[in-house]
């Protein structure tokens, strides 16, 4: 009989290149984490003083003390407490999110067309879309002014703002129809030999594969009215009533100028819901916005 000896088995030695590519590797590991590092903290570290700063006392706030010494969650319940701050808060929301539905309803069919139909016009008509996206709405604002103002009458209100979003957005219509273009096309002609119309294919075939797309473009919208400064600048100035947060949080910051902490617990309680918002969606807005690029 043979005996097996239990002696650990040697391995052979690295060579000197093998040395030399596992600490390259390491190196490489080091430097892309602590860009990554230095990156999150860029990012991160403004937002961290503001919700510090905004739980300071009156004093504190124009110290250059980072940590504060007595925390004043009040400091958000006096900023609810200005009056017309709820009201802003309302019609932030009014704008936000019936302008974000109306435009994924009225751009989806647009970009429906775009991708699948084939039809005399189809080019030009993208590339009037393009070039849409490329004219800055300054340079048309005046004559949509008078038109809304002088010929309806909705100055003072957030009408103008709301009702156009109801006939498509160029930059939407862009995107979803890229994003459709990577559906492949015997879906669509499987559902219509089944006897689908186009509309039924849309909505029974189209829409749930393109949820992706659909919440990215939902999400720019929402965050582009949720920001929206110049629009009511322009047509809701005149009314209180109507102001939104962030036209409303700049003359919250001209009543507490001084008091700084509460002007940081005004612009926590504005960026808190579109951070949120982004947290709980950012998988299906990453995705969307990546696979918008696959096919052209």
């Amino acid at each position: 009989m043979t005996q097996v000896l239990d002696r650990p088995v040697e391995l052979p030695a690295p060579t000197p290149a093998e040395r030399t590519a596992r600490r390259r590797a390491a190196l490489e590991w080091i430097a892309v984490h602590s860009l990554g590092v230095a990156a999150a903290l860029f990012f991160t570290l403004p937002f961290v003083f503001v919700f510090l700063t905004s739980l300071m006392s009156d004093s504190q706030a124009l110290s250059r003390d980072l940590i504060p010494h007595t925390w004043e969650w009040g400091n958000y319940q006096k900023v609810f407490d200005t009056p017309g701050f709820l009201t802003w808060w309302k019609n932030t929301l009014i704008y936000a999110g019936l302008g974000t539905v109306l435009t994924v309803v009225s751009s989806l069919p647009v970009a429906y067309a775009l991708a699948k139909f084939r039809f005399r016009g189809r080019n030009l008509s993208l590339m009037l879309v393009i070039s849409m996206m490329m004219l800055p709405p300054q340079v048309v604002v005046i004559p949509m002014y008078l038109f809304w103002a002088k010929q309806l009458d909705l100055s003072g209100t957030l009408w103008p703002l709301i009702i156009p979003m109801a006939f498509g957005d160029a930059f939407s219509i862009f995107l979803l129809r890229q994003f459709l273009m990577t559906i492949p096309n015997e879906y669509v002609d499987a559902a219509k030999v089944d006897g689908c119309g186009d509309l039924r294919t849309l909505l029974r075939v189209v829409v749930p594969m393109a949820k992706p797309g659909i919440a990215a473009v939902a999400l720019f919208q929402f965050f582009y009215a949720w920001n929206d400064y110049f629009g009511p600048q322009i047509y809701a100035s005149e009314n209180q009533s109507a102001w939104t947060l962030s036209y409303g949080l700049e003359s919250f910051k001209g009543m507490h100028h001084t008091d700084w902490n509460l002007t940081m617990a005004a612009t926590v309680l504005v960026m808190a819901p579109v951070i949120l918002v982004f947290f709980f969606a950012q998988k299906a807005f990453v995705e969307g916005v990546t696979l918008t690029g696959v096919k052209g």
